[in-house]
C-alpha cells in the first residue's frame, strides 16, 4: 500500500467531526507534509473531509446521492463566507431546513426544530432559544453574540455562525447552492453503473494467453483488464491481441499497456464519448492509486444514458432552459424550429450568447438526425459562423438540413434566421450509436 493510500485509510478511520491538519498527519504517519497535503486534498474530492476558512479541515460523513440536496453546516460557512463563533464540533452535521427569523421570538420558535438553521440578526435571546431547541444559528449583518450563547453552542455541539451578508442575500446564496446540488444529483457517474471488482473477470500479468481462452469460454467476453498482485491496472487484453498467439505466452507480452481508464467520479457521458471515440466495448474503473475497482461496458453506459433521458428534471441547466423553449414548426418540406431569446440566454451586452447558439445548433442537429436514425449520438465537432448579433426577446428561426447520414456518422447544416435575415450558420458532425 502506498503512503497516499495509507493516509486515506487513516482519514477514513477517524471519527466524524475530528480535526485534521497536514502537520498532524505527517507526524502520525511519518510522511512528508507534501504527501499529507495531496492526500488530504484527494480526501476532500472524495467527500471525506471539508476545509473551512479560519477553522481548518474536519472529517465529515460522506454524502449519499439520495440526500445530496442537504447541506452540512461546514458547507454553509463556505457558501456565506462565515465565521464560526461557537459549536465547532457540530460543523459536520447536516441541516434539514433553514428558517428565516423575521418575526417576534415566540412566533419564530414555532418554526424552529432540531436540525434546522435559523437565519437571524443581532437578537441574542433568539440565538439562545434556537440553540435550546436543537437548531444552529446563522447571524447576519456581521454581528456577534454573547459569551453565554457561544458557551451554550459549544456544550450542545451546535454551530453558531456570523456572516457580513444581510438575511435576504444569505437565503438566496443557500437556495442557489441547494439548486446546484440538485443539478449535480442528476449527473450520472461511473460509480452509479460500474460492475464491481467481485463481479469482474480480470487477469494478472503472470497469467498466460491460455487463461484468456478459459475466461472467454466461461464468460463469452473478449476484453479483460490486467492487474498486478496489488490490483494495480497494467493493461488490457482483447481477442485481437491473442489472435494466433501461443497459449503459453505470458499475457503481459501481448496486452495493450497504459490502457484508457476512468475513475468512479467520471461522468457517464464522458465515458460514453471515450468509448465511442476509441471504439472500445469495455473500460476499467480505477481509484486514485490506480487499483482496479471494476469495469463498465458500452452496453451499460448506453442503457444508463437512455434511462437518464426519461428521468424527471429537478434542476435546470442552461441546456434545459434552451431546449424547453424550442418550438417545432416543421412541415413536409423542411425541418424548422422557433426559439425566443430570453434574458437568461444573453451575454452582458444583451445579445444572445455564443454558448447558447452552440446549444441551439446541437439540439436542432440532434433532433433532425434522430428523425433519420433512431439511437443516441455523440457530437464530434461543430463549426460556427456568427454573422449578426441577436438581441433579447427576438425570435430565431432554426433550419437544420441533413447533408449526409451513414451507418456511423451524420452531418447537418444549421442556419439561424431573424426577421428573414441570416444571423448564424453552423456545420455539425456527430457519431451515431445503435441502441
Amino acid at each position: 500500500m502506498t503512503k497516499h493510500e495509507q493516509i486515506l485509510q487513516h482519514i477514513r478511520s477517524l471519527e466524524v467531526g475530528n480535526k485534521i491538519s497536514v502537520r498532524q498527519i505527517a507526524k502520525v504517519l511519518a510522511v512528508s507534509e507534501g504527501t499529507a497535503y495531496r492526500a488530504i486534498k484527494d480526501a476532500e474530492n472524495q467527500g471525506l473531509v471539508s476545509t473551512i476558512e479560519r477553522v481548518g479541515t474536519i472529517r465529515i460523513e460522506k454524502k449519499q446521492k439520495d440526500n445530496i440536496e442537504q447541506l452540512t453546516y461546514a458547507e454553509v460557512i463556505n457558501i456565506v463566507d462565515g465565521q464560526v463563533l461557537g459549536g465547532r464540533n457540530g460543523l459536520y452535521k447536516t441541516l434539514n431546513k433553514f428558517v428565516i427569523g423575521a418575526m417576534k421570538a415566540d412566533a419564530m420558535m414555532r418554526y424552529v426544530e432540531a436540525g434546522n438553521l435559523l437565519i437571524v440578526g443581532n437578537r441574542e435571546q433568539v440565538h439562545k432559544l434556537a440553540l435550546e431547541e436543537g437548531s444552529a444559528v446563522l447571524i447576519t449583518g456581521g454581528f456577534d453574540t454573547s459569551d453565554d450563547v457561544k458557551q451554550l453552542a459549544d456544550e450542545l455541539d451546535l454551530p453558531i455562525i456570523s456572516t457580513s451578508y444581510d438575511t435576504f442575500t444569505v437565503a438566496t446564496m443557500i437556495n442557489r447552492a441547494i439548486y446546484d446540488q440538485l443539478i449535480k444529483k442528476e449527473i450520472l457517474l461511473v460509480e452509479d453503473i460500474l460492475i464491481s471488482i467481485d463481479q469482474t473477470s480480470y487477469m494478472t500479468n503472470s497469467n498466460t494467453v491460455e487463461k484468456w481462452h478459459e475466461l472467454n469460454t466461461k464468460t463469452g467476453h473478449s476484453r479483460y483488464p490486467i492487474v498486478d498482485d496489488d490490483m494495480k491496472l497494467h493493461g488490457v487484453v482483447t481477442a485481437k491481441d491473442v489472435m494466433g498467439v501461443s497459449p503459453f505466452i505470458e499475457i503481459e507480452k501481448v496486452m495493450t499497456k497504459h490502457p484508457i481508464s476512468v475513475t468512479a467520479q467520471t461522468s457517464v457521458a464522458s465515458a460514453a464519448h471515450m468509448m465511442v471515440w476509441e471504439g472500445i466495448e469495455l473500460l476499467p474503473v480505477i481509484d486514485s492509486g490506480k487499483r482496479l475497482m471494476g469495469i463498465i461496458s458500452r452496453q451499460d453506459v448506453l442503457k444508463a444514458l437512455q434511462m437518464l433521458q426519461r428521468q424527471p428534471q429537478v434542476g435546470d441547466t442552461i441546456e434545459d432552459l434552451v431546449t424547453r423553449h424550442f418550438e417545432d414548426i416543421s412541415n413536409s418540406q423542411e425541418y424548422c424550429f422557433l426559439l425566443e431569446v430570453t434574458p437568461q440566454m444573453t451575454n452582458h451586452l444583451g445579445t444572445i450568447s455564443y454558448g447558447v447558439i452552440t446549444t441551439i445548433v446541437t439540439e436542432a442537429g440532434s433532433r433532425v438526425l434522430r428523425k433519420y436514425k433512431k439511437g443516441d449520438l455523440v457530437v464530434e465537432n461543430i463549426t460556427l459562423f456568427f454573422i449578426k448579433p441577436v438581441q433579447i426577446e427576438s425570435k430565431i428561426k432554426i433550419l437544420p438540413r441533413v447533408l449526409e447520414v451513414g451507418r456511423k456518422f451524420g452531418k447537418v447544416d444549421v442556419e439561424l434566421f431573424h426577421e428573414g435575415q441570416i444571423v448564424g450558420k453552423a456545420m455539425l458532425m456527430a457519431q451515431l450509436i445503435d441502441r
